[in-house]
């Protein structure tokens, strides 16, 4: 018993060493393309992954090189375990410091037994946001004013939640967007602090806000949009009192590109691979809010 015990150990240890391993050549290999992107001409060019899903990665390097940054610090919330994320690689390549936050209390014990956690100056709280709430859990862990990034993703209150932040100023700020809603109209979900995906329609595309909402938001709030990946999911803002003369803010005609996956599912959870109009066309009658209209 005890040496099927020993073996098991030591199976186990191997496995751990291997995985260490393999995330040392993803970052090796992420530096290298941070290298050869850095002369990329478009924030387009400049996609690679080494933890993010969809090129964000690439995208945040070539913008840390051009807009300038005096507090190396992120939030990033909705990052679930954090092996796939929009910050991990400004971590462990950049030494950026940071706060994550994620609903589930499993993600966020996983968060804090990776050795990323000791390794590096990182924060995991276990919250689920709100616009109600954002402020005071970024008080909370020692956050005011400038910092270097905010990343929201939580498949639904997007935009409300953006809005409601103000007590961190960000330098560069990614949001989701939803394609779905096409580059002209200016809508969101309406606002519920309990929004969940999954909850809010079987189809699992009805969330967030279209790119044009979050780009009037920012116009708002001090913001320029200065592109969005080409997957079309994650739109960036660069604030204006810092925008470099190299990059151009963009229209939301001019930075929108339609999604390129298919994620749609039907009423019993089986993908649809529906195209995009016809994804559009299951939206069509679903709540949303002009964020143009007078408030009530």
């Amino acid at each position: 018993m005890m040496r099927w015990l020993k073996a098991v150990r030591s199976s186990l240890q191997r496995l751990r060493d291997l995985e260490a391993r393999s995330e040392r050549i993803q970052i090796a290999l992420g530096r290298i393309e941070a290298r050869q992107t850095a002369n990329a001409t478009s924030l387009a060019d400049a996609e690679f992954g080494v933890f993010s899903q969809w090129g964000e990665d690439g995208i945040l390097q070539w913008l840390i090189n051009r807009v300038p940054i005096e507090k190396r610090v992120f939030v990033e919330f909705g990052v679930q375990d954090y092996m796939e994320s929009n910050t991990r690689f400004l971590l462990v390549n950049n030494s950026w410091s940071g706060l994550v936050i994620d609903g589930d209390a499993g993600n966020v014990e996983r968060i804090r037994r990776n050795d990323v956690y000791w390794r590096h100056n990182l924060n995991a709280v276990c919250a689920f946001v709100t616009r109600e709430n954002i402020n005071s859990l970024l008080a909370e862990s020692g956050l005011s004013g400038d910092i270097g990034l905010l990343s929201i993703d939580v498949d639904g209150n997007d935009y409300w939640i953006w809005e409601a932040i103000n007590c961190i100023s960000p330098r560069i700020v990614v949001v989701e967007y939803n394609a779905r809603f096409g580059s002209k109209r200016a809508v969101t979900v309406p606002y519920d602090p309990k929004f969940v995906r999954s909850a809010a329609h079987y189809s699992m595309i009805y969330y967030g806000a279209s790119l044009s909402a979050l780009a009037l938001l920012a116009e708002k709030t001090g913001y320029a949009l200065v592109g969005c990946n080409s997957s079309g999911n994650n739109a960036f803002f660069v604030r204006k009192d810092v925008m470099p003369e190299n990059l151009r803010a963009l229209s939301a005609a001019e930075a929108y590109h339609p999604a390129q996956f298919r994620e749609s599912r039907d009423a019993r959870g089986n993908l649809q691979f529906l195209s995009h109009d016809k994804e559009g066309e299951l939206l069509a009658g679903l709540p949303v809010v002009d964020v143009t209209a007078p408030r009530k």
